[in-house]
């Protein structure tokens, strides 16, 4: 079942618009099995927070696509940006 996934990012002052291109870039990149693509929001309260809400075919691919990143480390240059973790939020549609 297709999921959304609201991730947000607290990215390092000054440095919202470097980590949107980078994840841009790594999804390009990585083509992941099952992400059908993002729409990035900005907080109006906090210009160094990034919102992604990301299109999934499953939560199972997006929690596989997420294993195979983090043991191959392609996400390091994304959590050397961040000011602190980040939360991520898997949702779908109500029946």
């Amino acid at each position: 079942m297709a999921v959304k996934v609201i991730v947000e990012l607290k990215a390092q002052p000054g440095r919202r618009d470097e980590l949107r291109s980078l994840i841009e870039r790594l999804a390009t990149r990585q083509r992941p099995t099952g992400y059908h693509g993002s729409t990035y929001y900005e907080s109006l309260d906090d210009p160094d927070l990034l919102i992604d809400i990301a299109d999934w075919e499953s939560a199972e691919a997006r929690t596989a696509h997420l294993a195979q990143a983090m043991a191959a480390g392609a996400y390091g240059p994304v959590l050397e940006l961040l000011a602190g973790p980040f939360r991520a939020t898997v949702i779908r549609r109500l029946p």
